[in-house]
């Protein structure tokens, strides 16, 4: 049997999203079929919690990330597919928002809990919409330490067709939508997407919203380029923005103020710890980010998690 592309990222995250069971190294048909993957599929087939925004846009959280749906008389836009075992309920909420088809979604970057969706949203008539570098890894064989798994290439059905370097903008639904990369942040393909009307930011796993975040070194990501995109992204939105983390409730300006001051500070902790010449061990066993680890700590990265990915980035 060909083996599913699958990673214990993609199933850590999601199983911290949909369960709350989390085995690291099992395969996909250990989650699917066995054991512990008997409450992933009760929760895969329950209802996706459904945020509606304003101006036609709707978030839809418990399919991997965050997905955000544009939807109107041109028909659905979507930021992130989400994983294809939550297919089914995504394609009920979709039909629930309107008749239309869904016509672009966006990848904010290559992880799979973001892009498994891809393939059947294609198959449905999806233009996929992701930066070149996200391409370059859905379509090439990737390794990442990490995780200790190496991703496949994704069928030609799943690939992107419309690349984006830098910006690329849209007038869909009757509005502006601007969807622009910063260069490096949570990997080295990340996308923003803003729709102008609704005021509502959509920013991948450049924000967690509430939880500490993981961050792909190994491909292009690191702490400050985290903390150079949430700096923009605040100098982008105001008070009145609607802001929508790849992971987590949907949130405020506020919300990106306090997760940009949480991954400043802890940089910072680990930081001077380096420069005083501590090794890892000991920096992680000094606990730089306890301060933090009661509002932020409680999901799939952990406090000593994250202080080795912000270490890996410095």
């Amino acid at each position: 049997m060909k083996t599913p592309r699958t990673s214990p990222l993609g199933m850590m995250l999601s199983l911290a999203i949909l369960s709350a069971t989390s085995a690291a190294h099992a395969t996909p048909d250990d989650y699917f079929h066995t054991g512990a993957g008997a409450r992933y599929i009760v929760r895969a087939q329950s209802p996706l919690d459904v945020a509606p925004e304003r101006d036609g846009i709707t978030v839809l959280l418990g399919s991997g990330g965050n997905i955000t749906v544009l939807s109107g008389p041109d028909g659905k836009f979507l930021v992130d597919a989400g994983i294809s075992a939550s297919k089914a309920k995504l394609q009920a909420e979709l039909e629930q928002l309107g008749p239309t088809p869904v016509k672009y979604v966006v990848n904010t970057h290559w992880h799979w809990d973001h892009t498994d969706g891809d393939a059947w949203l294609h198959a449905a008539g999806a233009t996929i919409v992701a930066q070149r570098n996200t391409f370059k890894h859905l379509t090439q064989t990737t390794h990442v330490n990490e995780w200790n798994w190496t991703f496949s290439p994704v069928p030609i059905g799943a690939r992107p067709t419309l690349l984006v370097d830098d910006r690329k903008t849209f007038d869909f639904d009757g509005t502006r939508i601007e969807v622009e990369n910063l260069g490096p942040g949570h990997t080295d393909g990340d996308l923003w997407v803003y729709f102008v009307k609704a005021d509502t930011l959509v920013l991948g796993d450049t924000f967690w919203n509430g939880h500490f975040p993981y961050i792909d070194n190994e491909e292009g990501g690191n702490i400050d380029s985290a903390i150079k995109w949430a700096n923009s992204a605040i100098d982008r939105t105001t008070n009145k923005t609607i802001v929508v983390p790849g992971h987590g409730p949907v949130g405020t300006r506020a919300d990106l103020i306090a997760f940009r001051d949480m991954l400043v500070a802890v940089r910072n902790n680990v930081r001077a710890l380096k420069q005083q010449g501590k090794s890892l061990d000991e920096i992680i066993a000094a606990k730089p980010a306890a301060a933090f680890d009661a509002k932020w700590g409680d999901f799939v990265i952990k406090q000593d998690h994250f202080v080795k990915l912000v270490y890996a980035g410095l």
